[in-house]
């Protein structure tokens, strides 16, 4: 039987700091962007009392609790304890799979013959505490589901394990909402149908969810009676991602140079958040007609939105493109990768700025990555449409032809 850890630092960003300022703690915190059109990145536990959650309105959650303290937030700090736990847990774990810059997954199968798993885990969570100064809280299962599920009833700063066989009774009487994979809408569907508990849904046939919800629904409803055997991913940090193109001719068209250097930085940006990862160093790369290669490099905050990383490209090529000779091959390379996702964003993006974000890319994944450009990149097609982050080749091939 798989037995599976599922470890979340409890309110990370704020812990973060709360580390550096003591002065914040058991106060309601704010992280997000801190003008009135800015969104919550993320609250502490004394703000949530009052009904503030993630990616909500600034001005919202100001209304709601005008005392908070708000932060800014700095996206080195949270990386750089990030990779402290993920020190100590790699350290530690046979296998494992980070799935955000908080959260991991560890695979405990078989551990139970030479040491207690449930020992090890909260033995591992006191390592974690004690090294790192952060509150994590743990669910022990025997699958993803069930485990994470169990982690977010222990919160805050605590920890449950769901013995095998038990998994139904445990998720039973509580609300659907609770389940990973049941989003708003999802819950929208599920509560005209009268189901608000997972015990409804455990109770009901798997040929009606699949007639609501089609495969969702199938795998919600197996999901409910306990049965999850989505597998362990490990964790491989992945230090950068790049695209090059080698011209079939020769070419100092700057408009042209332009349009596909833009269009590089906007697929690889999108390939970022759809594996929930941030740059914080861009290079570009010109290799001239004589063979002569140069690059510039900019190291900035990370980030992941199209409309920073396309300004830095297009300077950083107006710096390089000196020489006026035939250009051969351009390149552009996002490095210094972190975990996170779009919530680092939050930071310092407008609501609006948030929701184009999410509509591009909803469309981009259902249609396609060329579903949605911005203007200037339009006279390239077809640069990088494998995801490096989702088992795919992770550089695009460098001499694709124009």
């Amino acid at each position: 039987m798989k037995s599976i850890l599922h470890l979340d630092l409890d309110s990370f960003f704020v812990s973060c700091e709360r580390l550096l300022d003591s002065s914040l703690n058991n106060r309601p915190v704010l992280i997000g962007g801190t003008s009135n059109r800015g969104v919550v990145a993320s609250c502490s536990y004394e703000a949530r009392s009052f009904g503030i959650h993630s990616a909500m309105p600034m001005r919202m959650a100001r209304q709601l609790c005008p005392e908070a303290v708000v932060i800014r937030g700095n996206s080195s700090t949270y990386s750089k304890y990030s990779d402290v736990v993920t020190d100590i847990i790699k350290d530690t774990s046979p296998m494992f799979e980070k799935s955000s810059i908080d959260e991991f997954y560890v695979d405990t199968t078989g551990m139970d013959r030479f040491y207690g798993t449930y020992v090890w885990a909260k033995e591992l969570r006191e390592r974690i505490i004690k090294e790192s100064g952060l509150p994590i809280s743990f669910g022990l299962s025997t699958g993803k589901t069930t485990a994470k599920i169990g982690t977010n009833e222990a919160k805050p700063n605590n920890h449950i394990q769901v013995p095998c066989g038990e998994e139904k009774a445990f998720m039973a009487p509580l609300d659907i909402r609770k389940m990973p994979m049941v989003g708003e809408k999802t819950t929208q569907k599920l509560n005209l149908m009268g189901i608000q508990k997972i015990k409804t849904v455990q109770d009901m046939p798997c040929e009606l969810m699949e007639r609501v919800l089609g495969k969702n629904g199938i795998s919600l409803w197996k999901k409910a009676q306990g049965i999850d055997n989505s597998p362990i991913i490990t964790y491989h940090e992945r230090k950068s991602i790049s695209i090059e193109r080698t011209f079939e001719k020769d070419t100092t068209d700057v408009v042209k140079l332009k349009s596909i250097i833009t269009a590089m930085a906007e697929n690889l940006a999108y390939q970022l958040r759809n594996g929930t990862k941030l740059t914080g160093c861009v290079t570009v790369k010109i290799r001239y007609s004589d063979f002569t290669t140069v690059t510039r490099q900019l190291h900035i905050p990370y980030t992941s939105v199209d409309h920073k990383l396309i300004d830095i490209v297009q300077e950083l090529f107006k710096i390089l493109y000196a020489r006026r000779m035939l250009i051969r091959l351009i390149g552009v390379r996002y490095s210094k990768l972190v975990g996170g996702g779009y919530q680092i964003n939050l930071f310092e993006d407008n609501e609006e700025m948030v929701r184009l974000y999410q509509a591009m890319d909803a469309m981009r994944n259902k249609y396609g990555q060329d579903a949605v450009k911005r203007a200037v990149g339009m006279g390239s097609k077809g640069i990088g449409r494998k995801n490096p982050f989702n088992g795919q080749p992770n550089v695009i091939p460098a001499h694709r032809r124009a």
